[in-house]
């Protein structure tokens, strides 16, 4: 199977706080030379930038849902799990 990615990037504003390891750019490098060495395909990447995570109502998180949906992308790829979203049950 070909993967069809869709990058994942958030940085909500307590992030912050963190420096550089959260940033998305180091996110972006990260999640791209994953990719990368994979061999797969980077169709898009979905930023939000300053919003939490403890909400699935964020504008790119809806695009890249929308996306999967539509058959755009068949994969998702993130820095870790807490960039997807802080509510582990829901996006079990």
């Amino acid at each position: 199977m070909t993967y069809q990615v869709g990058a994942y990037l958030r940085l909500s504003r307590d992030d912050e706080r963190d420096g550089e390891s959260l940033s998305i750019e180091n996110q972006r490098a990260i999640v791209t030379d994953y990719i990368t060495k994979k061999g797969w395909t980077l169709i898009d990447s979905y930023i939000d930038d300053g919003l939490t995570g403890t909400n699935f109502d964020r504008p790119q998180f809806q695009r890249m849902i929308d996306d999967v949906r539509n058959g755009r992308i068949n994969c998702v790829v993130v820095k870790d799990l807490s960039r997807f979203g802080r509510n582990y049950i829901q996006i079990g």
